[in-house]
């Protein structure tokens, strides 16, 4: 497949400065100024294929926004190389901003006290949109981001959720090849984050738009995502398969089981390799490596204690998953 994005070896090293107490001449109580080299991405390296959806995730300060800030052209890196459709984005803004969109939940590119429609309208102007071009897409981000009822109003006065598809519809005007998302759903209610990733999907199924989200919205990663890239102080600590992720780390499965009558459990079940959880009158829940047993391996071994009205799997959540790789 065609390499969308691709990093070699990126680097991004800041100097910070701080003042402390000291002397300066003669002279007593005055600061001098120190300073130290902060290096916010060490020597990232990756290749996001055309039409992927990419998770980018991490904890506060691991790089994320760093990284993307030099994906864009923002930031010039202290080494390494990168090119993203073709071009070197600090070198070549100019003529990569024609291929990219970018998204930042914190942040947006409309213009408060205009109209959605004036602001996507100053946007086709912006990215030289073809008239044609630019009514063909406009019409298809406000049908599928049910734009219409707040066209006519000014920006400052949308909603959070509002004001995030308005962003989205004015980043996809000029037909980008690849899409930058930085927490799209942050502080957005249950509704409006599943209408944002439903027009996700759709827009990398039918357009092919490749798509590097950066989220703490693990739900985010869940619904959209195959592959995640988790970095931490700098460095890429995995590149992969969500699913595989799930099953090396997350060997535990969890099994709720509803009896009709409480059972009296016994010490085999740990024997057998159950551990028990929680019970609850009928309701039990039990654990078990996937390695060593089967969902029908645990079921039949439950029922020796009591006959069985119902019964649910629960696999490990991407939570835990995650929070097991940032303290390894």
């Amino acid at each position: 497949m065609t390499t969308q994005i691709q990093a070699r070896d990126l680097s991004k090293r800041f100097e910070r400065h701080t003042r402390r107490a000291g002397m300066v001449g003669a002279m007593r109580g005055l600061f001098d100024r120190a300073s130290e080299t902060v290096t916010a991405v060490d020597a990232v390296s990756f290749d996001v294929a055309r039409g992927e959806i990419v998770g980018y995730i991490g904890p506060n300060g691991a790089g994320k926004s760093t990284t993307i800030k030099m994906l864009t052209g923002v930031l010039t890196p202290s080494s390494g190389e990168a090119t993203v459709a073709g071009f070197t984005p600090w070198s070549e803004r100019r003529k990569l901003a024609q291929q990219i969109g970018v998204v930042f939940g914190q942040r947006t590119q409309l213009w408060w006290d205009l109209p959605l429609i004036e602001s996507l309208e100053l946007l086709q102007h912006v990215y030289r949109v073809p008239e044609q071009r630019f009514r063909e897409n406009f019409t298809m981000a406000a049908e599928l981001l049910e734009l219409g009822s707040f066209l006519n109003t000014p920006v400052r006065q949308l909603s959070l959720g509002q004001r995030m598809r308005g962003d989205l519809a004015a980043a996809l005007l000029h037909d980008p090849q690849v899409l930058y998302l930085d927490e799209p759903t942050i502080g957005l209610d249950l509704v409006a984050k599943t209408n944002i990733r439903e027009f996700l999907a759709h827009l990398n199924r039918e357009a092919g738009v490749t798509i590097l989200l950066t989220t703490h919205d693990l739900a985010d990663i869940e619904r959209l995502c195959k592959r995640i890239i988790v970095i931490d102080h700098g460095h890429i600590v995995h590149d992969g398969d969500l699913a595989r992720l799930r099953d090396k780390i997350a060997t535990e499965r969890t099994m709720t089981v509803d009896f009709d009558d409480p059972p009296t459990l016994d010490d085999q079940l740990e024997t057998r390799g159950m551990r028990l959880l929680d019970q609850t009158g009928q309701r039990v829940r039990v654990a078990f490596e996937r390695s060593r047993l089967t969902a029908p391996d645990v079921l039949t071994a439950l029922t020796e204690y009591g006959s069985i009205r119902d019964m649910s799997i629960e696999e490990p959540s991407i939570e835990s998953i995650i929070q097991h790789i940032y303290k390894a």
